[in-house]
């Protein structure tokens, strides 16, 4: 992946955070009450780049944020229990924030989302797909693609950053993120559909520049 490319691989992800971590709860133009303007400023981008640089949060997760007061809410789902606490006590040591609104919802234990989410990694991110140009990695490999198929890749998942992310629930897949236009939007759609033991797909992506709409698989 070229340089440019990889540096806008990696806005993509985190304006997938800054599009949903709105501040809420208030009048246009208007801070929410007990909190300035320069808070808001200083403390949104500060939720942001907690979140984004914890160990455990990656492409099998997927969380958002938003302001009111001097609460903090977060919203979305963890792969793993830890990541939602994790995600918490992150945001709780940021200066001004007075609580946190822990909603993000803990993800089934299920082998056969463990499964899904393998399947589905290797359908977007293997070598040969034209959705590699989202990733740092080039799909999970031979070697222990076994393993993390039988169940595993949730605690061990692929690392580094990945514009689209994969939640799975009961076999139901949503993908969400930013890709570079439609036929790529398009084209995740597809391959997540032919992966066997799909139930149902949600396209949830969003086209750089375009307002987020659902798309349904």
């Amino acid at each position: 992946m070229c340089r440019g490319l990889k540096r806008f691989a990696m806005v993509l992800a985190v304006f997938t955070m800054v599009a949903a971590g709105h501040v809420f709860g208030q009048d246009a133009g208007q801070a929410p009450a007990g909190w300035s303007q320069d808070d808001i400023t200083r403390i949104a981008p500060q939720v942001e780049k907690k979140i984004l640089s914890l160990p455990n949060y990656g492409v099998f997760d997927d969380i958002h944020f938003g302001i009111k007061g001097k609460t903090v809410y977060l919203y979305g789902f963890a792969s793993r229990p830890t990541l939602k606490s994790d995600a918490e006590n992150a945001v709780k040591g940021i200066k001004g924030v007075e609580s946190v609104d822990n909603q993000i919802e803990v993800l089934p234990n299920s082998p056969n989302d463990d499964r899904i989410r393998a399947a589905v990694y290797n359908a977007i991110y293997r070598s040969n797909s034209p959705l590699q140009k989202y990733s740092g990695s080039r799909g999970i490999g031979d070697n222990n693609s076994i393993a993390r198929m039988a169940g595993g890749i949730t605690n061990d998942p692929p690392l580094g950053y990945h514009a689209i992310h994969i939640i799975v629930k009961n076999g139901n897949v949503t993908l969400r993120g930013v890709v570079l236009n439609e036929m790529d939007s398009a084209l995740a759609n597809i391959r997540v559909n032919q992966v066997p033991g799909v139930f149902s797909v949600s396209n949830d992506l969003v086209v750089q520049g375009r307002a987020a709409s659902a798309k349904k698989g």
